[in-house]
């Protein structure tokens, strides 16, 4: 939705101060005043940890051992590696899961190789339609009658009480690695091992992993455990794990998990790697997707290149064909697979906008209704696309700014993905109201406090409803009723010199809990009057009235509400305006260079501040 948000904000709100903390940190790291205070404004207030921050490296990971469960599952693992026992490894249909198959999978052979032994590790992963999210309990029965002794899941199961039960009847061992929150009652499944930072009882250090890195951290003790000589262990350390990281980024980025502490070091460095791209499947997709290795590789270029094409797999077909041209070495092969993969994800945005439309349309009715908007939206439709209803949500949520689940139908069953705002629990929620009034809404339902995923029966969608509505309503507050703006920090343009411009890119990878940057810069002079760009966008070059500095600016998608602003204020050439903006690299070969994503802007004013 390129629209402008429904909301209106009434405040602008600048975080960031200059602080004793933050002139410390300029002094002794040498560091511009503004990215010291942005520093701080990140909760990062010693030189220490200052100096992590802005130089990730392997060291900064912990120890895959501290994980509860660890132990036993590489034990286990390596025993049916030595038996050359059927494996299966079940993950899931989003780029957290195939991507955390391939690891697995890739890891697990390798450790086998370095045993002497031939491993016979298999995989599935689930139709999203047909077989819906999660473990099944007659794919672990066909796993039973086809041979397989153990199965690991990855990225899934840590609720997954009756496939763990399934699995057990047939006389299979199950491992659980998962991220997930477990549920609170009834803790989690029977099984081998259980590994996730999040269960009840593990002291691991950073709890916040993707399914795949929890995955690659099972990976990496189970090399760590099949080699003896140094050399081998130098070069598992040195080559074998930072090439892991190409694809463990792209997971943790996508799965949109805070960018903070380990996820931070595997973002930043696997970034890096991913300008050396060898496998022949990341080869060919990054080439589908336009992605120039000639330059640094940014979370944007994975948020909106490499992860739709790689979700569109599952949301409209089978993501086993991801799987598949991550581990083919046959680059024929892997460019047909890149190629369906970008294919899929073109139907899947036509998809998405036609459901868009649908859902603008609604909101509009909404706004314009005496109840207006509710606490917490719940949109469905009978024509809407199973595999697009994560996506329609994050776009509901960014149009209104309020929690939003997205639900499509199919058999008399309500299929549905969540997705929320700060300060709003979302699995929380769906907890709170799947027993109210003594009787259960859910068929399943599981996630975080910020996406979740659930089902319950079509007749149950209006129910559903009027229970978000009540608990939301409950939730919100007077400070809920403000609209804001948060801005990290006050800024003049002269301010944004090329040692700036290089110390803020250090900050990067930014994402999910390291967000960019958002600057508020008060008085600057429009030095030519607003360009429509497009037909849909505006374009105009500002500059700071006390040294000259001139920037050009980008206001994507806002011709229509602030061309008209610009007549009825009067911005011409000299007025004096407040803008709230991100600085962009543009790599464009013809005017690349720096310049303002505008955010927003008003006419400058004296008591603005």
């Amino acid at each position: 939705m390129s629209a402008p948000p429904l909301t209106q904000v009434t405040q602008w709100v600048v975080a960031g101060k200059v602080s004793d903390t933050a002139k410390q940190l300029e002094r002794e790291l040498g560091l511009p005043p503004a990215i010291a205070c942005l520093l701080v404004c990140r909760g990062i207030e010693t030189v220490a940890a200052a100096r992590a921050f802005l130089a990730p490296s392997l060291d900064q990971l912990h120890d895959p051992s501290l994980m509860l469960g660890m132990d036993k599952a590489v034990a286990r693992l390596r025993t049916a590696l030595l038996l050359q026992e059927p494996v299966l490894i079940y993950g899931d249909y989003d780029v957290d899961g195939t991507v955390a198959t391939v690891l697995l999978k890739t890891a697990a052979e390798r450790a086998a190789a370095a045993m002497g032994v031939t491993a016979d590790i298999r995989y599935h992963i689930p139709h999203r339609i047909r077989e819906g999210y999660g473990m099944q309990e007659l794919r672990i029965e066909a796993a039973a009658a086809e041979g397989v002794r153990l199965i690991v899941s990855v990225d899934t199961g840590i609720r997954a009480f009756a496939a763990a039960e399934e699995a057990e009847r047939v006389g299979l061992d199950l491992i659980v690695t998962d991220h997930h929150l477990p549920d609170g009652a009834e803790g989690v499944p029977r099984a081998v091992a259980v590994v996730n930072p999040n269960q009840p009882g593990c002291e691991y250090p950073y709890k916040e992993l993707c399914g795949a890195a929890v995955a690659f951290k099972l990976a990496q003790a189970l090399l760590e455990s099949s080699v003896q000589q140094e050399d081998e262990r130098l070069r598992l350390r040195e080559k074998t794990l930072p090439s892991f990281l190409k694809l463990l980024a792209i997971a943790t980025i996508a799965d949109a998990v805070p960018l903070t502490g380990e996820n931070r070091v595997i973002a930043a460095l696997g970034l890096l790697e991913l300008r050396k791209p060898s496998q022949a499947g990341l080869k060919a997709l990054m080439e589908l997707s336009q992605i120039d290795t000639s330059r640094a590789i940014s979370a944007t270029d994975i948020g909106f290149r490499l992860a739709p094409r790689i979700n569109a797999a599952g949301r409209m077909d089978i993501a086993s064909d991801v799987v598949e041209m991550f581990l083919t070495r046959d680059p024929a092969m892997a460019r047909t697979l890149a190629e369906k993969l970008h294919r899929l994800n073109e139907e899947r945005r036509t998809t998405e906008a036609e459901a868009l439309r649908e859902i603008e349309e609604r909101l509009a009715v909404m706004v314009a209704s005496p109840e207006g908007l509710a606490a917490c939206l719940v949109l469905d439709d009978p024509a809407w696309h199973r595999g697009v209803i994560g996506i329609l949500a994050s776009r509901v949520v960014d149009r209104t700014g309020r929690p939003s689940l997205v639900l499509a139908h199919e058999e008399g069953q309500a299929y549905g993905s969540g997705r929320s705002v700060a300060g709003f629990h979302l699995l929380d929620a769906l907890t709170s109201i799947d027993t109210e009034e003594d009787t259960q809404l859910f068929a399943r339902f599981g996630g975080h406090a910020h996406a979740v995923g659930f089902s319950l029966p079509s007749s149950q969608v209006e129910d559903l409803r009027n229970r978000m509505a009540r608990y939301a309503a409950s939730k919100r507050t007077a400070d809920d009723e403000i609209t804001k703006l948060d801005c990290d920090l006050e800024l003049r343009l002269g301010e944004i010199t090329a040692d700036f411009l290089v110390a803020l890119e250090q900050l990067g990878p930014f994402g999910n809990g390291n967000s960019e940057p958002v600057f508020l810069s008060y008085g600057v002079r429009l030095g030519i009057a607003p360009k429509v760009v497009k037909d849909r966008h505006l374009r105009l070059t500002v500059e700071d009235p006390d040294d000259g500095s001139r920037l050009g600016g980008m206001a994507w998608g806002r011709r229509t509400d602030w061309a008209a602003r610009a007549r009825e204020e009067g911005w011409v050439q000299g007025s004096l305006l407040d803008l709230v903006y991100r600085l962009r690299r543009n790599w464009h070969p013809d005017f690349g260079g720096w310049e303002l994503e505008i955010i927003a802007i008003r006419s400058g004013a004296a008591n603005n501040r």
